[in-house]
């Protein structure tokens, strides 16, 4: 059995797309991807791309992705690695292509003198909360995730309400 990560191309974008949908309809959330294959074209692959993605593949056959932005600790004075999604397909788990693709992003974050690797994961999926401890991840209980999005971002943005 053969695994390999690789930097995802342009021609991946319905790939990605697919691996999105099944990521929402595993969270609870098939309704709400609004993304579309010429938006992951334009934003994952544009010359200044400010996020990027990652294939996984196990003998040829693409079975997982992970996407991942770049950001700054003001405390670090580093840039820090964040995962944005990781998705491994529902039959392919266990045979370490999560493992595989966390040490991937651990050590690029590395290679780019990143002072953190983050993400946040949902507090009901156990698999994954005792896959990240396995791996030596620390839960960050103290912080609070806020969100401004769809209207009230819009509302907030040109009223300040």
């Amino acid at each position: 059995m053969s695994m390999q990560i690789r930097a995802a191309v342009k021609q991946d974008a319905a790939l990605i797309l697919k691996f999105i949908n099944d990521l929402a309809v595993y969270e609870k959330e098939p309704d709400a991807v609004l993304n579309t294959v010429s938006e992951i074209e334009e934003k994952l692959f544009c010359e200044h791309a400010r996020a990027h993605a990652l294939i996984c593949e196990q003998d040829g056959e693409a079975i997982g992705f992970a996407v991942y932005f770049y950001n700054y600790s003001t405390w670090l004075g580093k840039h820090g690695l964040y995962l944005e999604d990781l998705y491994v397909a529902q039959d392919k788990r266990g045979n370490g292509a999560g493992k595989a693709i966390m040490q991937y992003l651990a050590q690029l974050a590395l290679a780019n003198d990143c002072g953190r690797f983050e993400w946040v994961v949902l507090d009901w999926n156990k698999p994954a909360i005792d896959f990240y401890n396995s791996i030596g991840a620390k839960p960050q209980d103290e912080w609070i995730i806020y969100r401004l999005s769809g209207d009230e971002l819009k509302s907030f943005a040109e009223n300040g309400l």
